[in-house]
């Protein structure tokens, strides 16, 4: 609800919203991919009407100001993870659990969380089936995982559908710069150097860069800057299931929460926008160096400004599961829109110290080979496959037409020690 500071906060309900099915009563689930929710006990669906509605986005510094002046906060149920810090909503119907992100038991408890209000999201496209599809099909592709995580694969591993959350910012970006630019030139260079034994003076072409002060300004707009709001997934793997379609955003519905979590943000806006400019940071750059031309450039100093800073809160659909092998806790995760899957990922040490072993064995196999080779070459009678002329035809084993034209004989053979042809 908007309060009258115009801070845009979550909607203070303190209960989970239900959508009980009309035929039986059951809580009905977003069946990803559709427009519906579906009852997971008789089947029927119940459509989404989604109205043609705009995402506004919010102004970054207002909302800021805002946050700074108000105590408004909301009731949830909700669960904090102590093991690795999560924070997200539980399932109305779901009390106890374990935590998608490290596989610790949790219960949900009633906590005070400060939310900005969810613009958007994407729902999942990918349904648990298909997820489950890609995850096993990437762990196939690891090298040395231990087998326990092959066993875990295979059996019906756990995968949670997660709305994770995520910031986007657009922003026009004015900066100045000082710096130098490099052109090549090149110089004739003379040069020592010993041929046969003698020293001789040669000449060549050096290559040499010319600096020249340079500055200017460049300005660039970004749009959809996304920076991801948790603090419980790795920046790492998350950045690699990118990109993603935000094209076809929605306006937040909760009917597509229905039977999903949803993570709340840990990383504040202030913050969000501060990993932003380490994004923006390198194209910046790169329009720099585009400005200054030349075949180099140096950049000594530059101060970017940010005009209007605009935001959304969004939510992001994936699949996850978390694993754990020898006290630590390694987390996957599918794309819940293109099925994209990453993660991290064990080793086991006895199958990486088996694959050296076998490595040296097959290296010390060939090295054996190709000594018994060399040493049968060297066995082989020696021919001299040299032309000799005049020979008799006992000297060409009986080829009195070779001895008589005096062609060369040509005899298949390792060449001898040069020694005196008579």
């Amino acid at each position: 609800m908007q309060q009258e500071s115009g801070l845009p906060l979550a909607d203070s309900n303190s209960d989970p919203r239900r959508f009980p099915c009309t035929q039986c009563g059951a809580s009905l689930e977003y069946a990803p991919g559709t427009e519906v929710q579906r009852c997971t006990y008789c089947g029927h669906e119940n459509r989404i009407a989604v109205a043609p509605a705009t995402i506004e986005e919010q102004d970054f510094r207002q909302t800021l100001r805002d946050l700074a002046n108000t105590t408004t906060v909301r009731e949830s149920v909700s669960v904090h993870c102590d093991s690795c810090g999560a924070s997200y909503s539980f399932d109305a119907a779901v009390h106890a659990g374990e935590c998608p992100f490290c596989d610790a038991p949790v219960v949900a408890k009633t906590g005070r969380h400060r939310e900005l209000q969810i613009q958007a999201l994407l729902p999942f496209k990918i349904g648990r089936d298909q997820a489950r599809a890609a995850f096993r099909q990437w762990l196939k592709g690891l090298w040395f995982a231990p087998g326990k995580l092959k066993d875990y694969a295979r059996s019906d591993a756990r995968l949670t559908g997660m709305y994770v959350p995520y910031w986007t910012y657009d922003t026009d970006t004015t900066t100045r710069y000082q710096g130098e630019r490099g052109d090549n030139y090149q110089v004739q260079e003379s040069y020592r150097a010993i041929e046969n034994g003698q020293e001789v003076v040669r000449t060549r072409l050096v290559t040499k860069v010319r600096w020249s002060p340079a500055a200017g300004v460049v300005s660039r707009f970004f749009d959809d800057v996304l920076v991801l709001a948790s603090r419980s997934l790795p920046r790492v793997v998350t950045e690699r299931l990118e990109p993603w379609d935000l094209a076809q955003l929605l306006p937040y519905r909760e009917e597509y929460l229905s039977g999903f979590r949803s993570e709340m943000y840990q990383v504040e806006l202030d913050q969000g926008f501060e990993r932003a400019r380490e994004i923006m940071a390198p194209t910046i750059q790169r329009d720099i160096q585009r400005d200054i031309g030349g075949d180099h450039q140096r950049i000594h100093a530059a101060d970017t400004r940010y005009g209007e800073i605009r935001f959304k809160h969004i939510l992001l659909p994936v699949w996850m599961s978390a694993f754990r092998f020898r006290d630590r806790v390694y987390r996957f995760v599918v794309n819940g829109r293109s099925g994209e899957v990453q993660g991290e990922r064990p080793y086991s040490p006895w199958k990486i110290a088996f694959a050296v072993l076998l490595g040296l064995l097959l290296l010390g196999g060939g090295i054996a080979v190709w000594q018994h080779y060399e040493e049968g070459a060297r066995s082989r009678p020696q021919f001299d496959y040299r032309p000799r002329f005049g020979a008799s035809p006992r000297e060409c084993g009986g080829n009195a037409v070779d001895a008589v034209c005096g062609s060369p004989v040509a005899l298949v053979g390792r060449p001898p020690v040069a020694r005196p042809v008579g």
